[in-house]
């Protein structure tokens, strides 16, 4: 019975993945695969353009435009007949295929660079951030996107495949990513970009060198054996080195993505109080270490007695070793008081701005008084300073600021300006310096004589 049921099963299975009436012959597929592989006139013309477009799809942060380019592009064909060189050990076309990839790869970075060089928006735009930190994930797409790419290539009925592959393994942005690293001088994204470009291309040979081997294509009657295996094992050793980072990148990736989950999670059931709300929160992770920010309202809390409290509930949600930063700021709790608290703010601002204004008035107007006070001075003490000097004819007191050309100093002196009839002497001039500092209560006070005004 149990034998009877794995036979069905296994006919009924068998009828449904049944691949050998759908596929063309190997020389169908391979004329097919060749014909692709060449960048000479039209395709590489097609291919600049597709990556002009590509390029302004990048800028502008259109997914519409981007996936268009992606459709244009020829590079799937030389990915693909580096796969099917290494799967029938035809080093002819294995070389071609390196040789244009290569220079299909450079033309795409110069031409994308030179894009970005003269275009007036220089930022870079969420489509454009994402192509620069590979995962596990890019490689699992290039995989399965390669293995739909050369089962589509040997199907009798290619339908939207190819198509589909192209915009899934996405070759395009990554070239794109690169030339506006090197645009902008940041290698940050062309180091990042390249990255995803070669895992794209080198899982999508891998799994087109699996496909070329399960589809059972005979390998070309003049391959060396040796050399063969020696370019396989290159193959698979490639596509370990290729491998490894984008797993360390995955797993920081799944660490950060655990984390902020964590923190949210954190968040929502430990900051829950009855006159304060958390206002605003966010999570980073670097070299520092882990740290969750928190903004509350309302009520003030005790700032050290809150982290203390926190802290002691984080290991609950797997955030051990994560600082706490809280901001507090005395803010109403409801909708209502929000916005009488916003009126209240900008009434509390323009009130500072007058005062700021008032106090720069009232400072003028102190320095106005004072030099006011010290004109009338000198037209009061005049009729007793001729009693005293009966030399002097007029006088006249004011400030004067002295700069120092060593240091650029500045000083402030006050300056008694001295019209006599005869002349003074050293002494006259010292005597009357004390005397206007005595009688006027000022410091640093210069006589200075000068010849009469004019009427």
């Amino acid at each position: 019975m149990a034998d009877n049921f794995w036979n069905k099963l296994k006919s009924l299975t068998g009828n449904y993945f049944a691949l050998t009436p759908y596929l063309v012959n190997q020389q169908d597929a391979e004329t097919s695969i060749r014909e692709g592989v060449s960048f000479r006139g039209t395709n590489l013309i097609i291919l600049v353009l597709a990556i002009f477009i590509a390029s302004l799809g990048l800028n502008t942060n259109s997914t519409a435009v981007i996936i268009g380019a992606m459709l244009i592009s020829p590079l799937m064909g030389p990915i693909i007949g580096i796969g099917l060189g290494i799967g029938i050990t035809d080093f002819e076309l294995l070389k071609r295929s390196l040789r244009n990839l290569v220079v299909a790869a450079l033309f795409s970075m110069l031409a994308s660079a030179l894009y970005f060089l003269i275009s007036p928006v220089a930022e870079g735009h969420s489509e454009l951030l994402a192509r620069t930190t590979p995962t596990i994930y890019d490689v699992l797409i290039g995989f399965f996107g390669g293995g739909a790419g050369i089962v589509a290539i040997c199907s009798r009925s290619k339908g939207n495949v190819i198509p589909g592959v192209a915009i899934a393994t996405a070759l395009m942005p990554p070239l794109c990513t690169a030339g506006y690293g090197l645009a902008t001088l940041q290698m940050h994204y062309f180091l990042g970009a390249t990255y995803l470009f070669l895992i794209n291309s080198i899982f999508i040979c891998l799994a087109t060198f699996i496909g070329v081997k399960l589809f059972h294509f005979r390998p070309h009657t003049a391959a060396n054996p040796e050399r063969a295996r020696r370019i396989r094992r290159i193959t698979y050793t490639l596509a370990l080195l290729t491998l490894l980072p984008s797993i360390y990148m995955t797993y920081n990736m799944m660490r950060l993505n655990r984390f902020e989950l964590n923190a949210d999670r954190f968040i929502n059931q430990e900051c829950q109080w009855t006159d304060t709300h958390v206002l605003s929160s966010s999570e980073t992770w670097n070299k520092e270490g882990k740290q969750i920010n928190l903004t509350l309202i309302g009520k003030a809390m005790p700032q050290d007695s809150l982290i203390i409290a926190l802290s002691s509930r984080l290991h609950f949600y797997g955030l051990e070793g994560t600082r706490l930063k809280i901001f507090q700021g005395d803010a109403p709790a409801t909708t209502d008081e929000l916005k009488s608290a916003a009126v209240s703010d900008i009434y509390h601002i323009s009130q500072n701005a007058i005062q700021a204004k008032q106090s720069e008035i009232d400072s003028l107007n102190n320095l106005i008084a004072t030099s006011r006070a010290t004109i009338s001075a000198a037209a009061d003490i005049l009729p007793e300073l001729r009693v005293v000097f009966p030399k002097i004819n007029e006088i006249a007191i004011t400030k004067a600021v002295f700069a120092d050309p060593s240091d650029g100093r500045l000083d402030t002196i006050n300056i008694a300006l001295v019209n006599t009839a005869a002349g003074f002497s050293g002494s006259n001039r010292n005597e009357l310096q004390r005397y206007l500092e005595a009688r006027l209560k000022i410091k640093k006070l210069r006589v200075v004589e000068v010849p009469r005004s004019i009427p």
